[in-house]
């Protein structure tokens, strides 16, 4: 029911409908209402309670909008559709203050493409498993379209430069989205994949590998304090030895000593390192 309301707005008096329930006014009374409103938030102040009135009664009463333009997603689930409702009214209210009467064009052609594009833009920052440049994350939609069309039309999984031909992209870039595309959806490693004898099996079990040059991380902090402890001449044999890869031969013409001299101190230092190592472990 829809009853008159006088609402006074500083020195001039404004005559806007009393919307008793705004969100059960049907669609084509809520688009003729909605310019009434509209006219009048043009010259309320912002920030009184007429023009908070006005403001969300627009808002409510628009809601229609959202959840028809919302019922373009329904494909993704019932469980993502309060979301996309949600995401769809910071759309509506982004249309509502930013409409002008001036425009000479209806609401509702200006609110849905706000509504929509406020809604995929929530897809595009918030359901990648990995953050993504947004290009790549608009590349992977255009890959998917290319894809889905050559295959129809080949038979076949489209190659790189087929692809690249459709999409009028460079190769390099089209092999980029189809690796930024993995980035879309994540599993965990405790996610379970099947069952054995032993049990049930997870992710974890069947992917990666121990690296072995972790171990050489945790020798290099054990062997630094050592060589610390070596003197001057016993460091530069081992930095010749180990950093400039020269040859004992080498070694003994540049300290003067013999080939021999060098395999007997390298021999005994490389010991009292291992020694250290040793017990250090």
């Amino acid at each position: 029911m829809v009853l008159m309301k006088t609402l006074a707005a500083d020195t001039q008096t404004t005559a806007l409908p009393d919307v008793t329930d705004p969100s059960q006014v049907a669609p084509q009374d809520a688009r003729q209402l909605s310019r009434v409103f509209f006219e009048q938030l043009a010259v309320l102040e912002e920030g009184t309670a007429e023009y908070s009135y006005a403001r969300n009664t627009l808002i409510e009463m628009n809601m229609s909008l959202v959840r028809f333009a919302a019922g373009r997603f329904r494909s993704r689930g019932p469980e993502e559709m309060e979301d996309i409702v949600q995401v769809g009214m910071i759309g509506l209210i982004k249309a509502i203050d930013r409409f002008e009467l001036s425009r000479e064009t209806e609401f509702t052609s200006f609110a849905i493409p706000y509504i929509v594009g406020e809604i995929k833009r929530f897809f595009r920052d918030t359901t990648w498993a990995v953050h993504v440049p947004r290009r790549l994350q608009e590349a992977r939609v255009q890959l998917a379209r290319a894809s889905e069309e050559l295959r129809s039309r080949l038979g076949r999984t489209p190659s790189d430069k087929e692809l690249s031909e459709l999409m009028s992209l460079p190769e390099d870039e089209v092999r980029e989205a189809r690796l930024a595309a993995n980035g879309y959806n994540s599993a965990s490693l405790d996610a379970t994949i099947g069952g054995s004898e032993d049990g049930e099996a997870a992710l974890q079990d069947f992917i990666g590998a121990e690296d072995a040059a972790l171990e050489l991380v945790e020798d290099f902090h054990a062997l630094a304090p050592l060589i610390a402890e070596l003197d001057e001449r016993d460091r530069h044999i081992i930095h010749m030895r180990f950093v400039e890869e020269l040859t004992q031969a080498q070694i003994g013409e540049r300290l003067g000593v013999s080939q021999m001299h060098v395999s007997r101190l390298l021999s005994r230092t490389l010991a009292r390192l291992r020694e250290g190592m040793l017990t250090t472990s």
